[in-house]
Formats: structure tokens, C-alpha cells, sequence
């Protein structure tokens, strides 16, 4: 039997850029959740958090299982490899020291200052005004 295809990395980042979907899946880590319990928290239509559960679930974050009339939803971690190992390839990079950085703009700053007080406002010859 053929596995299904793996959602694409731009399904993964789309879904996970509402926040309604992020807190979802956050709701989500602790257990399996209803539908009806999923839409409580939130000010929204049953409509619209099914639609928000739906793009999680074509994203392959989630799976949703009918049991009884009940429709229930489930984190699928594993589907967020894909996306963590992206986002690992840029752990590479040392972080940037901003205090670092900032000493450096001033150290640079400073001297550009003190070379341009140093340095006259015309050159003798050059036509302009003193």
C-alpha cells in the first residue's frame, strides 16, 4: 500500500502561522481533544475552528477520527520533522552577541568622529568657502 504524501514544508509554515492554529496545537499536547472542546477557549463559530482544524489536518499536524458522533482530534508531532530539521539547518550560525555588536558600532562611531573633527572643512586650493 502506497503512504500518503508527506505535506509540503509551505502547507507546515502556513498552518502554523495563525496563532489560532498554534494554540490549537498547543491545547492539543495534552490529549486527544473533541471538536466541541477544542472550539470552548475560543470566540470564534464551530465553522470556523473547523475550518482552522482542517488546514491543520491537510498540513498532517493533526489527524481527526470519528468515534461515534463524536469527531476528535490528535497531534501528529512526528509530521513536524519535516520543518524542525529545516529550521535546525540554521542552528549552525553562532547567535549574534548584541552587546558585542553594540560596543563595536560605538568603538567605530567614535573614531569615525574623531576623524572627521581632525580632518579640516575645505582643502586649501579646492574653491570652497572657510
Amino acid at each position: 500500500m502506497m503512504s500518503p504524501p508527506r505535506p509540503s514544508l509551505d502547507a507546515i509554515f502556513a498552518a502554523l502561522s495563525d496563532p489560532t492554529r498554534r494554540a490549537i496545537l498547543t491545547m492539543l499536547l495534552e490529549d486527544d481533544m473533541a471538536v466541541t472542546d477544542v472550539a470552548e477557549p475560543f470566540a470564534m463559530s464551530l465553522a470556523a475552528i473547523s475550518k482552522h482544524l482542517g488546514i491543520l489536518a491537510e498540513a498532517g499536524l493533526i489527524s481527526q477520527e470519528k468515534r461515534g458522533r463524536v469527531k476528535w482530534c490528535k497531534l501528529e508531532p512526528l509530521s513536524m520533522q519535516e520543518a524542525i530539521t529545516w529550521i535546525q539547518g540554521f542552528g549552525q550560525f553562532e547567535p549574534l552577541d548584541f552587546d558585542a555588536f553594540e560596543r563595536f558600532l560605538e568603538t567605530e562611531l567614535s573614531a569615525d568622529s574623531r576623524a572627521q573633527k581632525e580632518t579640516p572643512d575645505a582643502m586649501p586650493g579646492s574653491g570652497s568657502p572657510r
